[in-house]
C-alpha cells in the first residue's frame, strides 16, 4: 500500500493544537497469525496522523495507547468539539512531541472498539458481530499489526515508539520484536509484567462483567443489551487503581455529598460520600461508550505481557534483543505500576549496555500522572525528543 497524505488539518483555535483531525481506516487482507495460534484473516485498523512525513520517512513517531484510549491521540474530533485527543497536552506544534518536527501516528489496537476490528464489529465470515468468538490478542499481536501500519506509510524505522501504561508495554515490545525498526523507545509509567495483585484487580473487573445477567456469554449484541452494571463496576475498580491515596484524599477526603443538616450520616447504602458519587459517575459514563468484550480482551493482554517468558524467564535475554536508545519515566505515587518496576527495567537495560535515560517524577497523581500536565515530566520528554531531532538532523528540516 502506498503512503497516504497526512490527515491532520490545523485550525485557528490554538497554535499548539494539531487542529481538526479525522481518522482513516486501513483494511488489511493478509492473514495475521496470533500468539494464541489463531489467525485473523482480514481486519481494519483506525489510524490518525499528525504532522508531515519527511522524504526519507525518518521523522515518524508511533504513539501506543493504553486500555481505554484509542487512535485519537491529539487534536479535535470535527464531529464532536469536546472530543480532544487523550494525549493532546503531549503531542502537537511546539509540544514535547513536536508535530512541526515529527510525523506522529496513533493506531486503535486490534480488538478495541473505536473503529478497529473487534468483538463489536462484523465478522465477514458470518456477517454477525464477532462477540465472544473474536480471538484473544496479546501485546505482541498488536505490535505486529502496527508494523503493517508502518509498512503502509513506507516507514522502515521509527524515530521513536512511545506509550504510557499498556502503551509503554507495546513500546518495549516493539524494541524487542522489531529491533531494527526502532531508534528510540519511550516507556512511561509501565512495567515488564504485571504483579499478582494487578492480575487480581483485572480478574475482579472481568468477573463483574461476565457475571452481569446481560452479558449473555459475550453475545449481548444479539440481544440488544449491554452489561452496563458489570462494565460500570469494572471501571470503578480500575479507576481506584489509577489514583493515589493522597490524590483521592485531596479531591474528596471524607466529604459527604448530602449529609443531614447536623452533619450526621444517613446510615444507608445509597451514595453518601463524594468519592462514591465520583466513582459511580465514572463507571456509568464508561459503560455508555466502551465495549465489555473489549475490556475483557485488553485486560487479558495486560495479564499475558511478559517478554522474559520467551527467554526462559530471563528479562535480560529479552532486552538483549533491542537496539534502541531508551527513555523510561515513572511516578513516585504510581502504585499500579510502581517506580521500583521501572527501575528493574532500567537495571536490565543497563546490564545489556543499552543507552538509557531515566526520570522518576515526584508527582501526587498516581498512575494517571502520565496523562497530566507536569512541567518536570514534560520537560524530560521534550528534552529527549529534541535530542532525537538533533541526532536525526531533523531540526534543519523544521526551520
Amino acid at each position: 500500500m502506498a503512503p497516504s497524505l497526512p490527515i491532520s488539518q490545523n485550525n485557528s483555535m490554538s497554535p499548539s493544537s494539531v487542529g481538526l483531525v479525522s481518522p482513516v481506516y486501513l483494511d488489511f487482507k493478509e492473514p495475521l497469525a496470533l500468539s494464541s495460534g489463531q489467525v485473523i484473516n482480514q481486519y481494519t485498523l483506525a489510524v490518525e496522523t499528525y504532522g508531515s512525513l519527511n522524504a526519507d520517512a525518518s521523522n515518524a513517531v508511533l504513539i501506543c495507547h493504553a486500555l481505554n484510549a484509542s487512535h485519537h491521540v491529539a487534536g479535535i474530533n470535527p464531529d464532536n468539539p469536546k472530543d480532544i485527543g487523550w494525549w493532546d497536552n503531549m503531542v502537537g506544534p511546539g509540544k514535547p512531541v513536536d508535530t512541526d518536527i515529527f510525523f506522529v501516528i496513533g493506531v486503535n489496537n486490534l480488538g478495541s472498539c473505536f473503529g478497529s476490528s473487534g468483538p463489536a464489529s462484523i465478522n465477514p465470515e458470518t456477517n454477525k458481530p464477532w462477540g465472544n468468538s473474536f480471538p484473544v490478542v496479546t501485546v505482541e499481536d498488536w505490535v505486529n499489526a502496527q508494523a503493517r501500519v508502518a509498512d503502509h506509510f513506507g516507514i522502515q524505522r521509527f524515530a521513536a515508539v512511545m506509550g504510557g501504561s499498556l502503551g509503554g508495554m507495546q513500546a518495549l515490545s516493539w524494541a524487542i520484536q522489531w529491533p531494527e525498526r526502532v531508534a528510540n523507545c519511550v516507556v512511561i509509567a509501565s512495567t515488564t509484567n504485571l504483579s499478582a495483585q494487578n492480575i487480581a484487580f483485572n480478574e475482579v473487573a472481568r468477573r463483574a462483567i461476565i457475571t452481569d445477567p446481560e452479558f449473555h456469554n459475550g453475545n449481548y449484541y444479539e440481544h440488544g443489551v449491554v452489561p452496563r452494571h458489570g462494565l460500570s463496576v469494572a471501571r470503578m475498580i480500575g479507576h481506584i487503581t489509577y489514583l493515589s491515596d493522597d490524590d483521592m484524599a485531596e479531591k474528596f477526603g471524607r466529604s459527604q455529598r448530602d449529609p443531614h443538616e447536623d452533619g450526621r450520616y444517613k446510615y444507608g447504602y445509597d451514595v453518601e460520600f463524594e468519592v462514591e458519587s465520583y466513582l459511580r459517575y465514572q463507571g456509568a459514563k464508561f459503560s455508555t461508550y466502551f465495549d465489555a468484550n473489549t475490556y475483557l480482551l485488553i485486560t487479558r493482554a495486560l495479564d499475558y505481557f511478559d517478554p522474559a517468558r520467551r527467554y526462559g524467564g530471563d528479562l535480560n535475554a529479552a532486552l538483549q534483543q533491542a537496539q534502541a536508545n531508551f527513555l523510561v519515566v515513572s511516578f513516585t505515587t504510581d502504585w499500579r505500576f510502581p517506580a521500583s518496576r521501572s527501575r528493574e527495567l532500567v537495571k536490565g537495560l543497563l546490564d545489556c549496555k543499552h543507552s538509557v535515560s531515566y526520570a522518576e517524577i515526584d508527582a501526587p497523581h498516581g498512575h494517571d500522572a502520565f496523562l497530566l500536565d507536569d512541567e518536570r515530566y514534560h520537560a524530560v520528554v521534550r528534552g529527549y525528543y529534541k535530542q532525537i531531532a538533533k541526532n536525526l538532523n531533523l531540526l534543519k528540516e523544521a526551520v
